[in-house]
């Protein structure tokens, strides 16, 4: 079937007009296009049992993607470019301009969204929405950041001003799960704060990025934003391997952020900000609010098909609730509306490969050796992309279950009678990014908390673990993180503090004074951003 055709599946709101031949990409203020060989892209939505192809992406070379690189480096330009050495006020309009194009193409973002990783309609508006929000938040953060900074400190018999400064080229990876709205939480920051960058959009998502190069482009100074498309494994490392990359923002895993790591010549001068691995559990005490528990349980563990990395993806439930949690769990998971993404309703949509489906049928399969068994009708049934969700129980320490992140619809469940053995799980793990209690008994959660934030970095009382809000510091331990994000730390981890300082002689003073008054500096000043 032909993609027009296949497009035929959804409402006419949503249908792809044909093939997304994508050959563009920006390169220093130009968007370019790319004659050599192209990647074909297929769509979680399948037609007879196989995903239908929609379009092409650039498989760049080396070099072509070390040419995007150098442009980024130009306009950099060892923090004497335009961008780094601008005022605050004049990145904050830039970024405002994009945000305006952005908004333009919203509707064709969404659908993009819905046919590239088969987020449901309701769950693609939110991700494109909540990104503008982030991108006004961050803005509002900036200005706050700027009024902070614009006053002088004098301690010691030396005058001082304390701002934050970039850190040269930011090479930007997002995740397939959220391809907007988490790569653009290190993206903007990133962009407003002064560095330049080259960003590699994920191979899942990637075509979304085609109706945001004019925008890039028309908001942005020659090399301040470039992207580069193609295999990780071929593109990647030689921008690392330059040595010409000052910070890795990378969500993905923590084996090939590691990877990316080991290629710098120069370790000690990579500044890393990464979002990786995660296997957040579920501690359910037997005093637990059954019907909240339930809900937050279903919530954080099938939210986007488990395709999250703060998605709940073990619960351990105490013995004594055991029997009525899963009977309305099981229930409740049966319920859920599967379909394609723009079906009214939709909880459950295609996962974005045959292959995942696969992976998700290994694990039920090594539970399954290992004791364990699906208690939901129809768990773990499929149908090409499209799979049901599967709750497991038990769960047991040999299963790949219990130890790996699955990363799709399954809920593993471990029940336990001494909570040693959650305590346990939660301690010995390679992860360690947020945990969930759910209970009622204040001295028993109290008793819970003291050790959990020492292991993970946010633990939640009765709800599911998440990101939001924004304003939030969201990071992790162990190898889940490394650096923090939300809309106020992101501008510190892509920054520096700089100061200019000088003895208050008479001198000095004159000299700072007629900088400030006559406005020769941007970064020695005391306007006030409004």
């Amino acid at each position: 079937m032909t993609t027009v055709a296949a497009s035929l599946l959804a409402p006419e709101a949503y249908r792809l007009p044909g093939l997304i031949q994508q050959t563009e990409y920006l390169c220093n203020g130009e968007i370019r296009h790319w004659d050599g060989p192209c990647r074909e892209v297929f769509s979680p939505v399948c037609h007879d049992g196989r995903p239908v192809a929609i379009g092409s992406f650039p498989l760049m070379t080396e070099d072509a993607a070390l040419a995007t690189l150098d442009a980024a480096v130009r306009a950099y330009d060892q923090g004497r470019g335009y961008w780094p050495t601008c005022t605050v006020s004049e990145r904050i309009s830039h970024v405002e301009q994009f945000a305006f194009r952005m908004q333009e193409v919203r509707e064709e973002v969404v659908t993009l969204l819905m046919w590239e990783i088969g987020k449901s309609l309701g769950d693609a508006r939110k991700e494109f929405d909540r990104t503008l929000d982030y991108i006004r938040d961050t803005i509002d953060a900036v200005k706050e950041l700027d009024r902070v900074s614009s006053r002088f400190v004098i301690e010691q018999d030396v005058v001082a001003q304390i701002r934050r400064a970039p850190l040269g080229v930011v090479f930007c990876m997002g995740p397939y799960n959220y391809p907007l709205n988490e790569t653009f939480t290190t993206l903007i920051p990133a962009l407003i704060m002064g560095n330049t960058a080259v960003l590699k959009p994920p191979r899942h998502g990637v075509l979304l990025y085609r109706l945001l190069l004019r925008a890039f482009q028309e908001s942005f100074p020659p090399g301040v934003v470039n992207t580069i498309y193609g295999e990780g494994s071929k593109i990647a490392g030689p921008l690392m391997a330059s040595g010409k990359v000052d910070v890795l923002a990378f969500i993905g895993s923590s084996r090939v952020a590691d990877a990316l790591k080991a290629q710098h010549p120069k370790p000690h001068r990579l500044r890393c900000v990464l979002g990786l691995d995660a296997k957040n559990a579920a501690i359910i005490l037997p005093d637990a609010d059954l019907d909240r528990t339930v809900t937050e349980c279903l919530l954080g563990s099938l939210s986007y098909n488990g395709q999250r990395c703060t998605a709940l993806k073990i619960l351990f439930v105490h013995e004594a609730l055991r029997e009525a949690f899963l009977e309305k769990l099981a229930a409740a998971v049966s319920a859920l509306p599967c379909g394609l993404p723009w079906e009214d309703g939709v909880k459950i949509t295609p996962l974005p490969t045959l292959k995942q489906v696969a992976y998700m049928r290994e694990l039920l399969d090594d539970a399954a050796a290992h004791g364990g068994a699906v208690v939901n009708p129809g768990g773990g049934q499929a149908n090409g992309t499209l799979m049901c969700p599967a709750v497991v129980c038990p769960v047991t320490p040999d299963a790949r279950l219990y130890r790996e992140e699955q990363f799709g619809p399954i809920v593993p469940i471990c029940p336990f009678t001494d909570l040693d053995e959650p305590m346990h799980y939660v301690t010995e793990s390679n992860y360690g990014q947020q945990v969930s209690i759910f209970g009622a008994d204040s001295a028993q959660i109290a008793a819970l908390i003291d050790p959990l934030v020492n292991q993970v970095c946010r633990v939640n009382i009765n709800s599911q673990c998440q990101r939001g809000p924004d304003t939030f510091p969201f990071t992790g331990r162990k190898d889940s993180a490394e650096g923090t994000l939300s809309v106020s730390d992101a501008l510190r981890v892509f920054t520096i503090r700089t100061l200019v300082a000088a003895k208050q002689t008479d001198e000095n003073k004159r000299i700072i004074t007629e900088i400030v008054r006559e406005h020769q500096s941007t970064f020695l000043s005391t306007d006030f951003l409004l």
